[in-house]
């Protein structure tokens, strides 16, 4: 009986684990975050694009 037990114990584990695995995944694969995820990246490459322009006007007004 109490080798049920332990047998028990250490099973629990592995499926507890993958069960958990399987939920988290579930949840960041959503569509919602996909649909936000093109206009966030949109803007974001709009910033990269302003920074660079900001850094190359600064560059050539200070000689550097």
């Amino acid at each position: 009986m109490s080798d049920l037990i332990y047998l028990l114990a250490v099973l629990v584990c592995p499926i507890a684990m993958g069960a958990m695995m399987l939920v988290m995944m579930r949840g960041s694969h959503s569509d919602k975050s996909r649909v936000g995820a093109g206009d966030e990246v949109a803007q974001l490459r709009a910033e990269v694009e302003q920074l660079r322009g900001e850094r190359n006007s600064g560059q050539t007004s200070s000689g550097v």
